[in-house]
């Protein structure tokens, strides 16, 4: 561990192991804890410190409101040759979705394609991560999941849809793999939490305040304030967000069995969940596409990296300005922060270190 202004530098095996010893210490096994730590670290390591270890009081706080079984059967209820939908039995989300993917691997294998929807889970990290994991297999992977409701559709004032986040990773041969991951949000529930860790003003268009008008308020969600759709305002296309954040809903929620729109469990334990829900949990969908049943995968690869090189040179506004292509930057993190160390923000430290007090663990 190092030190830098307020931010403390962890080795990605530090942060690994703070982790898992939270999670085996909230009941989990071994194998499962090194696999929900892996899902967070992932996403510290390339730069998404909204979904890293900064996450783990928030699931403790789960846990302990009973919300979260540590000791899952994670089951198959339905399927088919290629599809398949997953009973989570109340398990982490990083523990259940890398499982449905791993299924989901199997059956592109044998079928072309594998797809699977679930329910009964809760928070599963960064949706890079599960669509990555088929990158190895010369498959197209994806991964999209629907969230606690802090959206109001296009003219409400009324919180119906999570941040649901669509994640597609694309194989390559000599380039870095394309990796598109992002929020049906204007921004991320996270990015509002470094803002506010950090004394940062947001941006005008992140956020509405109880009725609907515009705020830069961190603090407006205690509020009953809200994130926008993807696109910010109306006069932004906000309408665009609000029919993507809906496609990730449906094919997360109502298609897995899962709880959907403003039924979506809240990840926050302090926020009651509301009477007579139409599903089970939190909602996921994943899927796996072997390149080969559309063209031989080395060729695939060749082209993509082809595609990626032709957008790295487009004609930039400022000579200074480099173009990049989708999960590019969080590569260059991931680089930087393997030799460096990864930086977390005291405020994040410090809920460390009150968990570790809790459990009597040493965990820095």
């Amino acid at each position: 561990m190092h030190f830098c202004g307020f931010m403390q530098l962890f080795t990605k095996e530090k942060l690994r192991q703070i982790a898992i010893d939270v999670f085996c210490v909230m009941g989990s096994s071994t194998k499962d804890a090194a696999l929900a730590a892996d899902v967070l670290v992932n996403a510290d390591i390339r730069g998404i410190d909204s979904h890293g270890v900064s996450r783990l009081v928030g699931y403790v706080g789960l846990w302990e409101a009973g919300r979260i079984n540590m000791t899952p059967k994670v089951d198959i209820v339905r399927e088919r040759k290629s599809t398949f939908t997953i009973d989570g039995d109340g398990g982490l989300g990083l523990v259940v979705a890398p499982k449905a993917m791993r299924i989901a691997i199997e059956r592109a294998k044998e079928y072309g394609s594998g797809w699977g929807a679930i329910q009964n889970s809760n928070h599963f990290g960064i949706a890079g991560y599960h669509a990555m994991m088929a990158l190895p297999h010369d498959m197209i992977g994806m991964a999209m999941t629907n969230a606690t409701p802090f959206i109001p559709p296009t003219h409400s004032k009324q919180a119906m849809l999570g941040t649901n986040p669509i994640a597609y990773a694309f194989p390559t041969d000599k380039r870095r793999p394309l990796v598109v991951d992002l929020a049906t949000a204007s921004v991320a529930r996270g990015k509002i939490e470094i803002a506010k860790r950090e004394g940062k003003q947001i941006p005008k268009g992140w956020m509405v305040d109880k009725h609907g008008n515009t705020s830069q308020n961190v603090d407006e969600l205690k509020d009953g304030g809200m994130l926008t759709p993807l696109g910010s305002l109306e006069e932004l296309s906000s309408h665009k967000g609000y029919a993507l954040g809906s496609l990730v809903d449906v094919m997360t929620g109502v298609l897995s069995g899962a709880n959907y729109g403003k039924w979506v469990p809240p990840f926050v334990s302090f926020l009651p969940m509301l009477p007579n829900l139409p599903g089970k949990g939190l909602g996921h969908f994943v899927g796996a596409m072997e390149i080969e049943g559309f063209r031989p995968a080395s060729e695939f690869k060749a082209s993509m990296d082809h595609w990626i090189e032709s957008f790295k040179s487009a004609d930039r506004i400022k000579a200074d300005q480099e173009v990049f292509v989708p999960g590019e930057k969080e590569y260059l993190i991931e680089e930087e922060r393997s030799v460096n160390g990864i930086p977390l923000n005291d405020v994040v430290v410090k809920d460390l270190e009150g968990l570790g007090k809790k459990f009597g663990l040493s965990l820095l």
